[in-house]
């Protein structure tokens, strides 16, 4: 058997099977609990440009500082974010706090 011509074989399987298979982008848009309307009509037409091109979304709110005694403040942002986008995405999963930060992540319908 000529192991050349075998590598050479193997070598465009892979190259064929990279080409068919779709990779899955996770794009982060980052927030604050006191952010302004315009701020977060600014976001949203960005998350939505992300989620039409078929990528996760990761919405993260900050917090800062004393901010963290108040996660109601991040949960509205999120709920208001959740409204914005239901029509072209759903929740994948619920919100979970993690240090300083809330995350959630968002996939087209």
């Amino acid at each position: 058997m000529d192991y050349g011509k075998y590598r050479y074989q193997q070598s465009k399987k892979e190259k064929i099977s990279k080409k068919k298979q779709h990779v899955i982008h996770v794009k982060e848009i980052r927030l604050r609990p006191t952010i302004d309307q315009h701020d977060i009509e600014f976001k949203m037409k960005q998350a939505r440009k992300f989620i039409e091109q078929g990528n996760h979304l990761k919405i993260r709110i900050l917090f800062r500082g004393r901010q963290i005694v108040h996660p109601e403040l991040g949960e509205a942002v999120l709920k208001r974010v959740q409204d914005e986008l239901e029509d072209i995405a759903k929740m994948e999963s619920d919100p979970v706090q993690e240090h300083r930060s809330i995350t959630t992540i968002f996939i087209p319908k």
